[in-house]
C-alpha cells in the first residue's frame, strides 16, 4: 500500500466532506517505512469543533427521535458494509498504527462485534414498571438520549474503540462529535465513510481531525455537548475529567494500565508462557490491557526465566504488513523515544536487563520505530519501571515466596485494570478473584481483552466513570427518566415526602 499520490482528507461535519477552518493539513507517515505517507488531514482548531457540534445539535433532532429499532438497522447496514471491507479496513490499521496484520485484522473484528451487540440493544432498550405507593398510578422508567456527546479516541485501536464507543451511542439516539487521535486519522475517516454509506442522517456523527488540545477543550467547554466518551492516558484523562465535572457533564474515561500476570507453581507453565509472551509483546505492548508485569512463584522462577527467553528470542520483528511478524514497530518516534527512555530508567535503578534493550537499526529497521523485546529481571516494586505505564514491549518480572505476596506486588501500582493468575489451585484462584484490585480479572489466561458483552474497565487510575461495552455502554449513553401517571377520574390528595 506504498502511497504513490497524497490523498488529503477532510472533515466530516454536517453530512458534508469539508476542509478545517485553520486551512491548515498535516502528514501521517507509515511507522514501519517512515517514507509512506499514509495521507494528509485536516489540522483542526476550536471552531472546527464548534461547528460539528452545532451540526450534531441538529442532527439530533432528527435521530433521537428515530425508534432505537429503526437506528439499528443503520448500524447493522454499517456492520455490513464494514465486513465487506475487512482486508482493506484491516491493511489501513497495519499502516497507520503499524501493528502486525493479524492484530489488525482482530481489531476489525472486534469493531464488529460490538456493532452488532449495540445494533441489538434497538429492541432491548429496556425501562421497568413498578407498583405505585399510590392508587390510580402507573409508574415506569424510560430511556432518553443524553444529547450532544464527544468522542475522543486513542492511536493504538484507530478502529475498535472509536466503533466501541460510536456504536452505543448510535443506538442510544444520540448526535456526535468525534476527534480520533491526530496519528490515526485515516481508519476513523473509512469508518465515517462506511456510517454514511449505510444512510447514517447528516448532522449524526461528525469527524473533526488534528490535534487534540484545542478540539478537546472546546468539547469540553460547550454547553451543548452532554457528555464526553474518552480513552487515553490518566494524565490528560484525569484533567478532562475534572474540567467536564466543573460543567456538570457526563464523563467516562478508560486510562493507563500496569497489568500483572501471577504465576503460582502449579500453573500450567506452557499455557502460562503462550498467555505471557503475547500479552507483553504482541501489538509491540501498545494495548491498555498488555501485560507489563509477570510475579513468578519462587519454586518455578528459574524454570520459567529460561523458558519465557527462549520463546521471546523466537519473535520476528518487521513490518507488520508481513503475515509472519511476530512484533512491528513502535507506533511513533515519541512512542520509541519513550520506551528506550524508560529501558535506561531501568538500568540505572538496578534492574538486570535480562534479553532486549535495543533499538533496531541497518537494512529495513532504519526505516520504521523498531525496539526489540525487553525483558527486566531483579526488579522491586518501587522501582519507576514497575510503577509507570511504559506502552511498549518492555517486562518486568518479580519474584514472589507466596500468593499473599504476588497479590501485594500486583495491587502496589495506582492502576487496575486487568490482571491474571495462572494456577490449578481453585481455592487461589478464588482468594486471588476476590483481592486482586483490578477491574478485570483473568484465570488461567492473558491480561488481553475482552467480550463485547461484558463491561470493560478498570479501578483506580485506571478509569473513571461507567464501564464501556455490555449493558454498562446503554447505561452511559442514556438518560432514565422516571414516569408518573395519576389516571384517577376525580383529584386526589396525593401524598409528598420529597
Amino acid at each position: 500500500m506504498a502511497t504513490t499520490q497524497i490523498t488529503t482528507h477532510k472533515n466530516y461535519i454536517g453530512g458534508q466532506w469539508v476542509e478545517s477552518v485553520t486551512g491548515r493539513t498535516y502528514q501521517v507517515h507509515n511507522p514501519a517505512r517512515t517514507d509512506q505517507i499514509v495521507g494528509e488531514f485536516q489540522t483542526s482548531s476550536a471552531d472546527d469543533a464548534l461547528k460539528a457540534v452545532a451540526a450534531a445539535k441538529e442532527g439530533l433532532a432528527i435521530w433521537a427521535n428515530t425508534p432505537a429499532p429503526a437506528r439499528a438497522n443503520v448500524i447493522y447496514k454499517a456492520l455490513e458494509i464494514l465486513g465487506r471491507r475487512t482486508d482493506e479496513m484491516a491493511q489501513t490499521i497495519t499502516i497507520e498504527e503499524g501493528k502486525p496484520i493479524s492484530d489488525a485484522a482482530g481489531e476489525v473484528k472486534r469493531a464488529m462485534n460490538i456493532m452488532e451487540y449495540a445494533a441489538g440493544e434497538g429492541r432491548r432498550m429496556f425501562g421497568y414498571t413498578t407498583p405505585s405507593e399510590l392508587p390510580n398510578t402507573v409508574a415506569y422508567t424510560v430511556r432518553r438520549p443524553l444529547g450532544v456527546v464527544g468522542i475522543i479516541t486513542p492511536w493504538n485501536f484507530p478502529l475498535a474503540i472509536p466503533a466501541w464507543k460510536i456504536a452505543p451511542a448510535l443506538i442510544c439516539g444520540n448526535a456526535l462529535v468525534f476527534k480520533p487521535a491526530s496519528a490515526t486519522p485515516l481508519s476513523a475517516v473509512k469508518l465515517i465513510e462506511i456510517f454514511e454509506e449505510a444512510g447514517l442522517p447528516p448532522g449524526v456523527l461528525n469527524l473533526v481531525t488534528g490535534p487534540g488540545g484545542q478540539v478537546g477543550t472546546a468539547l469540553v467547554e460547550s454547553t451543548d455537548v452532554k457528555a464526553i466518551s474518552f480513552t487515553g492516558s490518566t494524565e490528560v484523562g484525569t484533567e478532562l475529567y475534572a474540567e467536564s465535572a466543573k460543567r456538570l457533564k457526563k464523563v467516562q474515561a478508560e486510562m493507563g494500565g500496569k497489568n500483572a500476570v501471577i504465576v503460582l507453581s502449579d500453573a500450567d507453565m506452557d499455557k502460562a508462557m503462550g498467555g505471557i509472551v503475547q500479552g507483553a509483546f504482541g501489538s509491540t505492548g501498545q494495548r491498555c490491557t498488555a501485560t507489563s508485569r509477570v510475579i513468578v512463584e519462587d519454586g518455578v522462577y528459574d524454570q520459567f526465566m529460561a523458558e519465557l527467553i527462549d520463546r521471546t528470542s523466537k519473535l520476528t520483528i518487521g513490518d507488520g504488513i508481513d503475515p509472519s511478524i511476530d512484533v512491528s514497530p513502535l507506533a511513533s518516534q515519541s512512542q520509541k523515544d519513550k520506551v528506550m527512555e524508560y529501558i535506561g530508567i531501568g538500568t540505572e535503578e538496578g534492574a538486570k536487563l535480562a534479553f532486549g534493550g535495543h533499538a533496531l537499526s541497518g537494512g529495513d529497521y532504519d526505516q520504521g520505530y523498531y525496539v526489540e523485546p525487553t525483558i527486566f529481571t531483579d526488579v522491586s516494586p518501587d522501582m519507576r519501571i514497575a510503577k509507570e505505564e511504559i506502552f511498549g514491549p518492555v517486562l518486568t518480572v518479580f519474584k514472589a515466596k507466596d500468593l499473599k505476596e504476588a497479590i501485594d506486588i500486583s495491587n502496589s501500582v495506582e492502576f487496575g485494570l486487568s490482571s491474571s493468575v495462572y494456577t490449578k489451585d481453585i481455592t487461589k484462584a478464588y482468594e486471588y478473584i476476590n483481592t486482586v484490585e483490578t477491574g478485570m480479572v483473568h484465570v488461567n489466561a492473558s491480561t488481553l481483552g475482552g467480550e463485547v458483552h461484558l463491561p470493560f474497565g478498570g479501578l483506580n487510575s485506571s478509569g473513571v466513570g461507567q464501564r464501556e461495552q455490555g449493558t454498562s455502554m446503554v447505561d452511559f449513553f442514556s438518560e432514565v427518566i422516571t414516569v408518573y401517571i395519576d389516571h384517577a377520574a376525580e383529584v386526589s390528595e396525593r401524598a409528598r415526602f420529597i
